[in-house]
């Protein structure tokens, strides 16, 4: 019994350290069905959503969201801690041989707390392993008990620098775009610059900032669970709206070369594709239409009285339909699984 109990103590701990190096120091998607951190996040954000639901009011339940992403890297670390725990408690218990201070008899409950104090580095002395093997996992329980704490003084800074700067340029689109942001707002203040270049450097600092959306949140992806500081901002409506605006001037509008445009696009629906994949996304045939015929139209008219021509021809229309089709879907996936509104394309009247 003890042998099967020292085992399942290896296994266990084998596993949370794979799993917690795969989350904090390896920077890809790992696609293997059974994670516990893919398992936790899975359990648990149905829940808070099942939660949220139930909140009628917009704001708290927008404040109620925002502390899924902070309480669940938090949750996370402890949840490591505590199977760790567990676990070296069960090979220490299959070792055997420990003494304590007042000779009270060794129970299962006393070696936990053993694993406790010493992963803790507390070191009281009221527990000790009386042979080789305990001494030595002792010593490697409590290296491990600095190596998390490492982690966590490490991972929690990353995770923090990457949601703001995530967030600087979430905020500017506020001035640009108008909240929440829409690509008729977005053209209509920025697309009649008579100066290419603004428009150019405007839509390559749009591509980077999807490049590092990409790659910081493939590499965390408890980022995508973190909500912006305003109800009416989110890294889902930045990465819409940069998909709506370039897509309509890839379509056409005149005095604006689409060149620039067209590889902002590519890396926007690149990590809209590649985010939907890291939660799972589900789509859905029944997705509501975010740009019908007569919005267009509207949208055509009120850009045409702020200097900016959209393509009129017969067939644009078409082929921003076409634009549309490789992205939305991805982006109403997203919508569902996070509970983040996607912005319109132009705001009612």
């Amino acid at each position: 019994m003890h042998l099967w109990a020292s085992i399942a103590g290896f296994v266990l701990v084998f596993i949370i350290l794979l799993d917690a190096f795969e989350t904090v120091v390896l920077p890809r998607r790992i696609q293997r069905n059974f994670r516990i951190t893919a398992l936790f996040y899975k359990a648990t954000w149905v829940r808070w959503m099942w939660a949220a639901r139930h909140i009628k009011s917009n704001s708290r339940r927008e404040g109620f969201l925002a502390y899924y992403g902070p309480l669940s890297l938090l949750f996370l670390l402890g949840f490591w801690a505590l199977g760790l725990i567990f676990g070296f408690a069960c090979v220490q218990y299959g070792l055997g041989e420990h003494l304590t201070l007042v000779n009270e008899k060794i129970t299962f409950g006393k070696v936990i707390y053993l694993s406790g104090e010493t992963f803790f580095t507390l070191g009281y002395g009221d527990i000790t392993p009386n042979n080789a093997a305990a001494r030595a996992l002792a010593v490697m329980e409590a290296g491990m008990g600095f190596a998390f704490l490492g982690v966590v003084v490490g991972y929690l800074p990353v995770i923090y620098n990457s949601f703001a700067s995530r967030e600087i340029e979430i905020s500017l689109l506020d001035a640009r775009g108008g909240s929440p942001p829409t690509a008729m707002e977005f053209l209509g203040r920025l697309g009649c610059c008579p100066d290419q270049t603004v428009l150019d450097n405007i839509f390559r600092d749009w591509e980077r900032w999807c490049a590092d959306l990409l790659s910081s949140h493939i590499s965390y992806p408890a980022l995508l669970f973190f909500r912006s500081q305003h109800s009416n901002q989110s890294w889902l409506s930045a990465l819409t709206v940069m998909l709506d605006v370039t897509s309509l001037v890839m379509t056409g509008v005149d005095g604006i070369h689409p060149d620039q445009a067209k590889l902002t696009f590519a890396m926007a629906r690149h990590a809209a594709v590649d985010l939907a994949q890291v939660v799972n996304s589900q789509y859905s045939a029944h997705d509501v239409d975010r740009l019908k015929a007569e919005d267009l139209a509207r949208m055509r008219t009120e850009l045409a009285w702020r200097g900016v021509t959209l393509n009129d021809k017969a067939d644009a229309p078409a082929r921003l339909a076409e634009l549309r089709e490789v992205y939305e879907p991805y982006l109403h996936a997203l919508s569902r699984r996070l509970m983040m509104t996607l912005p319109p394309w132009i705001h009612g009247n």
